[in-house]
């Protein structure tokens, strides 16, 4: 009898060393598996940049063709800058393991858990006041929008857009009728200007002035330069666009000067639009349904002469919500949107928003909506 009870005693001893190892074993594999967790914060830095990029991106374009939709029913634009995002993570883990009480033999208990909260706060700040004006309302000045042909960006398509004349040559206005329709010599000038560009011929240089104690910060002068080829079509070009400007045939560069009319010898007079103009300019080449037009919502399309008859960006309207969009936008019970497979327009779009990036200015912080979005 001892000895059997012994034995049972030896039984029991092993049996908890066993339970012990065992749970020493569990407890350590769940530590590791919950320590790994940590990764958490790189791979959502990776996945949520991407897809907040993308958002703010999306709600940017579906921002500009409202305001362009809204101009062509001279509605008033607003404008709202995304300032901040700010994306929370809350991570909890936990576990429990233990192991049966007298069973023979010992059996484990118990299991982990984890659960990712995920909090993201956006700030809206309002573009007014003197932001608004410096931003929307100010002309864009050529040192700064002629270099983005530089950039690879095609000069005409940036002209058609930003620019409302070169000397006494007007662009297509706003507002339409016969001075709205444009020149054909403009259209002439930035179809030749493209071939020169894609050509290799045509060049931007920026000069500072000297600066001089006392007086205002150097300014940028801009030069528009047209290189001399032996190709003789390209050629012919360079002799006509030269002589537009009317430049020295032996002299490869104009200077570029903000203004209208025409320009003095060894210049040119470049009219640029406000952001506004160039907002209210795509939009009165909307195709408005004949309905809103007759009832007096809004004023016919323009309609374009010479080689660019086609509007810059072609924004297509409908009652049904379209698919397969670049982007759309919902206004007075009708959708409005460019369509994906149009890569003219959404060129055409992209660099408006380019633009509109460019004539941002920085500011004090004024007013700013905060709003804290729960999953």
């Amino acid at each position: 009898m001892i000895l059997l009870h012994n034995m049972g005693m030896k039984h029991r001893m092993n049996d908890r060393r066993r339970a012990k190892r065992l749970f020493s074993r569990l407890s350590l594999c769940a530590l590791l598996s919950l320590g790994g967790c940590y990764h958490l914060g790189p791979q959502n830095l990776r996945q949520d940049g991407n897809d907040y990029s993308r958002a703010v991106s999306d709600s940017g374009k579906q921002q500009t063709l409202l305001n362009v939709v809204r101009l062509r029913y001279a509605d008033t634009p607003s404008f709202l800058d995304t300032t901040q995002l700010i994306a929370g993570y809350q991570l909890q883990r936990g576990f429990n393991i233990g192991v049966t009480s007298g069973a023979i033999p010992v059996r484990p208990t118990g299991g982990t858990s984890m659960q990712l909260q995920e909090s993201p706060t956006f700030t809206f700040q309002p573009v007014s006041g003197d932001a608004y004006a410096q931003s929307f309302l100010r002309p864009l000045p050529p040192g700064s929008l002629l270099p983005l042909a530089m950039g690879g960006l095609p000069i005409d398509v940036l002209f058609r857009l930003a620019v409302q004349s070169v000397n006494a040559i007007n662009n297509a206005g706003a507002i339409g009728g016969d001075v709205g329709k444009g020149s054909p010599e403009f259209f002439q000038l930035i179809h030749d200007l493209r071939l020169l560009q894609i050509a290799g011929l045509l060049g931007i240089q920026l000069e500072h002035s000297p600066e001089v104690t006392g007086k205002r910060p150097p300014i940028d002068r801009v030069f528009l330069t047209i290189s001399s080829t032996k190709d003789p079509y390209l050629s012919d070009i360079v002799y006509e666009t030269r002589h537009f400007f009317d430049m020295p045939q032996n002299d490869n560069r104009v200077e570029v000067i903000y203004g209208a009319g025409e320009a003095a010898p060894g210049q040119i007079h470049l009219l640029t639009r406000t952001i506004l103009g160039v907002l209210g300019q795509i939009a009165y080449q909307i195709n408005i349904p004949q309905d809103d037009i007759a009832s007096g919502e809004t004023l016919p399309s323009i309609i374009l002469v010479g080689r660019e008859t086609k509007p810059i960006v072609t924004i297509l309207v409908g009652n049904q919500k379209p698919d397969n969009t670049f982007v759309d936008t919902f206004y007075d019970d009708k959708y409005f949107w460019i369509q994906k497979n149009d890569y003219d327009s959404k060129l055409a779009f992209t660099m408006l928003q380019i633009l509109l990036e460019l004539s941002k200015t920085s500011s004090n912080p004024g007013a700013v909506v905060t709003i804290p979005v729960n999953g």
